[in-house]
């Protein structure tokens, strides 16, 4: 598929999920995806203590962090994604500028380092400058199965789906491969820690949202032990099953092939 953009792309070099949680969640949320990653959680940062981080173990860079939203935010709980496009020191502004031409609008510019934007379908993301090169690898848990979070899915109403997957395309400058009328993936390249995916949805919905995808390679032992750290079952397809963290915020685990990002998996 095209792009269809006339502007350079932004073609980032790394990307953070943040789960941006209601106040009063991290208390039940956290716990259960440590425990689901195995990733410790760094101390709380911030003017309010907002900020913390998974830490994946090994050294590796850390792709999903939190942000614990105030009883004043206007936010509701969501996930964002955070995307690096330019080095330590250097000015996010003219990647903005590109992102804005290319559909992008502002929301926040509260600090030299970060740009706050939504996609044409209000897909809230930021433009930052948070190094990272080395992606975590999979984590084997007992009885041998490995499972990794390492997708983010748009979910897009009908009305927006074509534009929205145009813009990504775009703004990334990936390849975009429709595997059938109901998903496009966006093709990351190598050592990059997030696949970005498209859902279309059956239902109408005011805004595209995001939740966070598993791969792994033995879903009933991986959604058993979700369920044994608090996770309830919502739905089971074919390929995928859908759950509910303790903080009743949706995610998916999937029966794709869990690596390490050195290379990409269509």
């Amino acid at each position: 598929m095209s792009t269809g953009a006339g502007t350079e792309p932004l073609r980032p070099t790394w990307a953070t999920a943040f789960l941006d949680l209601a106040p009063g969640a991290a208390e039940r949320v956290l716990p259960f995806w440590c425990a689901v990653t195995g990733y410790a959680l760094s101390p709380w940062r911030g003017e309010r203590a907002e900020f913390a981080t998974l830490l994946p173990p090994d050294g590796a860079d850390d792709h999903l962090c939190v942000q614990r939203l105030g009883r004043l935010d206007t936010a509701a709980a969501r996930l964002h994604l955070d995307l690096t496009v330019a080095a330590p020191g250097e000015d996010v502004g003219p990647a903005a500028v590109r992102a804005v031409a290319l559909g992008a609008r502002v929301q926040a510019r509260p600090e030299d380092d970060f740009v706050v934007l939504s996609s044409p379908g209000g897909f809230v993301f930021c433009l930052v400058r948070h190094p990272g090169a080395r992606p975590a690898v999979p984590a084997t848990w007992p009885g041998g199965h490995r499972s990794v979070v390492d997708q983010v899915c748009l979910d897009v109403p009908l009305d927006l789906w074509d534009a929205e997957s145009a813009f990504w395309a775009a703004l990334t400058g990936w390849e975009l491969h429709e595997s059938d009328p109901e998903f496009r993936h966006l093709v990351r390249p190598a050592g990059f820690p997030l696949r970005l995916l498209l859902q279309l949805l059956d239902d109408p919905a005011p805004a595209v949202r995001a939740h966070l995808d598993l791969a792994t390679d033995d879903r009933a032992a991986e959604v058993a032990r979700h369920e044994a750290l608090g996770a309830r079952v919502l739905a089971t397809r074919e390929q995928w099953t859908v759950l509910a963290d303790p903080g009743a915020t949706a995610y998916c685990i999937t029966d794709r092939t869990p690596a390490d990002s050195s290379e990409e998996i269509r």
